[in-house]
C-alpha cells in the first residue's frame, strides 16, 4: 500500500519535519498542508508541501491524512475535515491522550492510526510508536510505519500502553536535557568553559545512547564498565543515587503518563 497524496493537518514543527521527512525519501509524493495563521505560509514556502488555512480544501482528494494539532483542539478539527475526507482515507493522528476510538466516534468506520512521536524527528533521529484502531489493518500500519521511518526510527505497541509511551519517548527529550543542561552546569562549575562544557555534555549523552542501540547491551552493564573500583565514576553515581535521580526519573515519567491520561476524558 503507498500514499497517492499526504495531507499534514497542523503544519508546526512536528508537522514540518514529517514533510520534509517525507519529501526526502518521496520526491514525487504530491503532500498538501493546512495552517490556522496566515503567516505561517511564508515560513513554509520551501518546505516541499502546497500549504493553505483551509483545512477542508488540504485534506480532499488525499488518501493520507496526518492530523498533527494539538489534543485540545482535535475535536473542532475533526469535525471541520469529516465532511470532506475521501472514502477509506487513512488517517494518522499525533494527539497525546487522543483514542482511536475517539477518532473515530467523530469520523466513522474509517483506518486510523494513532503514533506518539517526540521532538527529535526533526533531525530524523525521533522515536515514533504506533498503534492501530478498529479499521485498521496491517496494510494500514505498514504505510503508517513507512512516513515515521524517514524521521527516526518506529515500533508497534498495544494503545494501552500510548500514555506511557507519551510519558517517557513523547516528554523524554525534555528530561534528556535537563540531565544535560545540569551536567553542563556542573563542567562550569569546576572550572570548564561553558561551550566545551555543553559540548562534552551532550557529546556524552550521544555517545551513551549510541552504545545502548548499537552494542545491544543493558545499560546496568555498560555502566558497570565504565565504573572502576574506588574510582572517580562511583563515587558520581553514588552522589547520583543518594540525591534520588533513579527515584525521580521514574517519577517523572509516572507524572507524565498520568497527564496523557487526563487530556482525554473518555
Amino acid at each position: 500500500m503507498k500514499a497517492k497524496r499526504l495531507c499534514v493537518v497542523g503544519v508546526g514543527t512536528l508537522g514540518e519535519a514529517l514533510i520534509r521527512g517525507i519529501r526526502a525519501r518521496w520526491a514525487e509524493l504530491p503532500i498538501a498542508g493546512s495552517v490556522r495563521r496566515a503567516e505561517s505560509l511564508e515560513r513554509l514556502a520551501g518546505c516541499g508541501a502546497e500549504i493553505t488555512c483551509d483545512v477542508a480544501q488540504a485534506v480532499a482528494g488525499c488518501d493520507v491524512v496526518v492530523v498533527a494539532v494539538k489534543p485540545q483542539a482535535m475535536p473542532v478539527v475533526l469535525r471541520k475535515i469529516r465532511e470532506s475526507l475521501e472514502p477509506g482515507v487513512l488517517v494518522i493522528s499525533v494527539a497525546a491522550g487522543v483514542t482511536t476510538a475517539r477518532i473515530e466516534a467523530e469520523l466513522g468506520q474509517v483506518p486510523v492510526v494513532r503514533v506518539m512521536p517526540n521532538t527529535p524527528c526533526v533531525l530524523g533521529a525521533g522515536m515514533s510508536v504506533l498503534t492501530p484502531g478498529a479499521f485498521a489493518g496491517p496494510a494500514h500500519m505498514e504505510l503508517a510505519r513507512s512516513l515515521f521511518d524517514a524521521v527516526g526510527k518506529t515500533a508497534v505497541l498495544e494503545e494501552g500502553l500510548m500514555n506511557a509511551v507519551t510519558g517517557l519517548s513523547g516528554s523524554g527529550p525534555a528530561y534528556v536535557y535537563l540531565v544535560i543542561e545540569s551536567l553542563a552546569e556542573a563542567g562550569v562549575k569546576v572550572g570548564i568553559p561553558r561551550a566545551t562544557s555543553t559540548l562534552l555534555a551532550a557529546q556524552t549523552v550521544l555517545g551513551a545512547a549510541r552504545m545502548v542501540l548499537e552494542l545491544g547491551e543493558h545499560p546496568a552493564l555498560l555502566k558497570d564498565a565504565v565504573t572502576t573500583p574506588a574510582g572517580c565514576t562511583v563515587d558520581g553515581l553514588m552522589e547520583l543515587e543518594e540525591g534520588g535521580l533513579r527515584v525521580t526519573l521514574l517519577k517523572a515519567v509516572v507524572r507524565a503518563t498520568e497527564r496523557a491520561r487526563e487530556l482525554d476524558p473518555s
